[in-house]
């Protein structure tokens, strides 16, 4: 556990140094701010087939070769965004994107490692552990957006590609840090657990052990669906609303610093939290925690659309909102699949999951970018915050499973 909360400080470091200035990194190459979603898009629909890669390789060969790849592909992306700045090349720009989103991917997968060897009824706080310590590279990132800014600039690179450089840096070190030290693997120890106890019990029932792992790999349906609806909701609610955030503050005249700051909170509020959420999800279950889900969503959304484009404090507030229904969505669905799989199919139904998620947000981001160019960052927070009202019948049909 401890190697993967070492991963995960680096992903996050990698993951919101690249969220926090690509949308302006776009502007700039594009000149418009029609096309200001697509970085997110793009990175996004990347770690859609990063993630179906992952799970796969993780089934196949255990978490520790699955994740190391996804944050090495991430890095190498990351690489390519800088020179893509550098020589001002938007085909560079945009397949670069597109390996970057491995890193996004992975870093999001890596919360399952943590639930590999962990009781049924700490699986939430399992997957909050992971995700608490991604905090401190996540908030690092933003906040560094001039440092990095600067050091892009003195190696004679634009500003704006800073922050994929210590992107770079950041996937690259949790790609070898996975790769070399985590070991024993959690999923193939489960896995081997989970084949132990099915052979004793064939033993004395007397039941064939491929059928009772025929049983077993089929999991609860019913559970899947649900958990995946809703951090699907969760995350196209969450990536349209903070793709287009740095925009808008952009047009009401705040800085690099002042994007920083917000972005660096909206991800605190999407991580920090984590440790009490996974409390909360055991003890109170993975359907209330939905609901609030859906309710902090809401908020986020309203504040967002009537907050003045001027007031820092409203901003803040309607981010930190976001960031935290994000949150409780995430953990509470990933508890979800968790409890609806096995070791047999755990990994690869959650690489497929996570799929659905990274389509979502790439929707999210590519509408998102469209929506305030034809109309504006007031309506697409309302729409977020419509959006967000679904969750609460997508739950109420899991009443009798989750």
């Amino acid at each position: 556990m401890n190697i993967v909360i070492a991963s995960q400080m680096f992903g996050g470091a990698g993951l919101a140094s690249g969220i926090t200035v690509g949308a302006l990194l776009a502007q700039d190459m594009f000149g418009t701010d029609g096309y200001a979603g697509v970085p997110t898009a793009l990175f996004t629909l990347g770690s859609a087939g990063a993630a179906l890669i992952v799970g796969r390789l993780s089934q196949r060969s255990g978490r520790r070769v699955g994740l190391a790849s996804g944050f090495l592909a991430g890095g190498i992306g990351a690489i390519g965004v800088v020179l893509a700045a550098v020589l001002n090349s938007i085909p560079l720009l945009l397949l670069s994107l597109l390996v970057y989103g491995a890193g996004s991917a992975t870093n999001l997968q890596a919360r399952y490692a943590g639930t590999d060897l962990a009781l049924p009824t700490q699986r939430a706080k399992a997957i909050s552990m992971a995700m608490v310590f991604t905090t401190f590279g996540a908030v690092a990132g933003p906040n560094l957006v001039n440092v990095t800014g600067g050091v892009a600039t003195s190696l004679g690179a634009p500003a704006l590609s800073g922050p994929f450089m210590l992107a770079a840096a950041a996937y690259l070190l949790a790609g070898f840090v996975l790769l070399f030290f985590l070991k024993p693997d959690p999923l193939l120890v489960a896995k081997a657990v989970a084949s132990a106890e099915r052979e004793k019990v064939s033993t004395s029932s007397g039941v064939k052990s491929s059928d009772a792992s025929a049983v077993a790999s089929d999991g609860d349906k019913r559970g899947i669906i649900v958990g995946a609806s809703v951090m699907v909701l969760t995350q196209i609610v969450m990536i349209a609303i903070m793709t287009m955030t740095p925009v808008h503050m952009k047009h009401h005249g705040h800085g690099l610093g002042a994007v920083g700051m917000v972005i660096g909170i909206h991800v605190a509020a999407m991580y920090l939290p984590s440790l009490l959420t996974g409390v909360l999800v055991d003890k109170y279950g993975r359907k209330l925690m939905s609901y609030a889900s859906g309710v902090t969503l809401l908020l986020a959304g309203l504040v967002a659309a009537f907050a003045p484009g001027d007031s820092m404090p409203l901003l803040i507030l309607a981010l930190a909102l976001l960031g935290l229904g994000w949150n409780f969505g995430l953990i509470s669905g990933t508890a979800a699949i968790v409890d609806a799989t096995t070791p047999e199919n755990r990994a690869k139904t959650q690489g497929t999951v996570d799929v659905l998620i990274a389509l979502a947000g790439a929707s999210g981001g590519a509408l998102s970018g469209m929506v305030v160019a034809h109309s504006s960052y007031s309506m697409l927070s309302l729409g977020g915050a419509v959006l967000a009202l679904l969750l609460i019948p997508v739950v109420l049909w899991s009443r009798k499973t989750v």
